[in-house]
């Protein structure tokens, strides 16, 4: 006679029906290593799908970082066009003279300040 079969002779002799895990097939060790394995996979695939969306993330800010350093030597570039520009010694007595009507002055209105 089957276990099926047995069970369903004994429940209606009266006995006790059958727990839930015998019902649901826990009570054999090849069912309890199938769900392990079943959690298992479900505990990987969730651990890939998670680290896939912060890599994502990473990958993200990493651009926005090489898009900012790139703009911050352009910037760096310009400034020291500007720089080397506006220390050119020729450029600077004209803007003396022009702006700020300054002269060089003879050698006799040349006064030497020494302090000791």
């Amino acid at each position: 006679m089957s276990a099926a079969r047995k069970n369903k002779v004994a429940h209606t002799a009266g006995s006790r029906p059958p727990s839930i895990y015998q019902w649901a097939g826990l009570s054999r060790a090849s069912t309890l290593v199938l769900l392990v394995f079943l959690g298992l996979v479900l505990v990987s695939g969730l651990s890939v799908v998670h680290t896939t969306h912060e890599n994502r993330f990473a990958f993200n800010e990493l651009q926005e970082l090489k898009d900012q350093a790139n703009q911050l030597k352009v910037d760096w570039g310009r400034l020291l066009i500007e720089q080397s520009t506006f220390g050119i010694e020729g450029r600077i007595k004209q803007k003396a003279i022009e702006q700020l009507q300054m002269q060089v002055p003879e050698l006799a209105n040349i006064v030497m300040v020494s302090y000791e």
